[in-house]
């Protein structure tokens, strides 16, 4: 395993291994059995990065989510795991109520919601400290300056260390960040958006968010990392649910575009180059590139966490990573 240090403040940054799991669906559709042995095999794999939300998974049952971070506390508790493991959590998006959603009735930014937010997550993960909590979603009925407030109070009371944000308009990214530093508060140091090699269409709108995707992350998200070298981005949904490997698979409709065939067939000419599939050349491609990126990968079963944690001792070329990432 190869790692990277995540946040600045000595007291609170991480290493952390180059490779984040999911646990979205650990404790519903992944039974607990399961779900175990996957971590299990990640730990011992050299992982020590693991990702979930308080909402999930809300929409397995219809009600409140809840489940994975349970899930992760059992398994905390029953394997004796402590701050070696670093386990990241993110509020603002869980129901308020049993049947809806985080569109409709999202718990939401604001101080009161982040507070009890964050108390209940840290008692189903059973820790006293969150190692990284994020905002998942935008909040726009709550001013900035109070979210970024109340984030900042978690951190003096010792309960949150890293502060993360997740589908955010990058001004909105920036904005919060600029008010935390002028009232010297901790600000945002690790972002999450969706990123893979296939690049979608910024000009499609989408049910969830008229302006455009805010949860992808392009060029303009791109140019914030590098010229901002503290932040990081855990890239969430990095193998697109099985559309590099799996035929039964259907393109989202904002990468059915003339860009995507090209670049689907440099990545399986790179793949045979390699020996390695093409979800390991995704995964290589992200980890060893010149912007500090953490693909976040699920797995709902070992052989495809094994397929994962390969992909951390596979080297590109640097030609090979050039027609990756100019393929068009």
């Amino acid at each position: 395993m190869k790692y990277r240090t995540i946040g600045t403040n000595q007291a609170t940054s991480r290493e952390v291994s180059v490779l984040a799991l999911g646990a979205m669906l650990f404790g519903t559709v992944t039974d607990e059995s399961t779900s175990f042995a996957i971590l299990d095999r990640f730990v011992e794999g050299g992982g020590t990065f693991i990702d979930t939300s308080n909402n999930y998974a809300f929409w397995a049952d219809g009600g409140l989510g809840g489940q994975s971070e349970e899930l992760l506390g059992r398994w905390r508790k029953s394997r004796g795991v402590g701050g070696e493991i670093v386990i990241a959590t993110k509020l603002g998006a869980r129901p308020r109520t049993p049947g809806t959603g985080f569109v409709d009735n999202p718990e939401g930014l604001s101080a009161k919601a982040m507070a009890e937010a964050a108390e209940r997550s840290r008692e189903r993960l059973g820790v006293e400290r969150i190692d990284l909590l994020y905002a998942h979603i935008e909040d726009r009925t709550v001013p900035v300056r109070e979210t970024v407030e109340a984030f900042g109070a978690l951190v003096e009371e010792g309960t949150v260390g890293l502060l993360g944000v997740s589908n955010h308009a990058i001004w909105r990214v920036e904005r919060a960040r600029a008010l935390a530093a002028a009232a010297g508060l901790p600000g945002y140091e690790v972002l999450q958006y969706q990123h893979s090699l296939l690049r979608p269409r910024y000009d499609v709108p989408e049910p969830l968010f008229p302006e455009g995707s805010l949860g992808h992350s392009g060029a303009e998200l791109a140019s914030y990392l590098g010229a901002e070298p503290n932040l990081t981005l855990v890239a969430y949904s990095p193998l697109m649910g099985g559309i590099y490997t799996r035929d039964d698979k259907k393109l989202p409709y904002d990468y059915d575009h003339p860009g995507t065939p090209a670049r689907l067939a440099v990545l399986r000419e790179i793949a045979e180059e390699t020996g390695a599939t093409a979800n390991q050349v995704v995964l290589a491609w992200q980890t060893s590139g010149g912007l500090p990126i953490i693909p976040l990968a699920g797995a709902s079963s070992l052989a495809q966490l094994e397929e994962n944690l390969a992909a951390v001792d596979l080297e590109l070329t640097s030609d090979q990573r050039i027609r990756l990432n100019d393929a068009v």
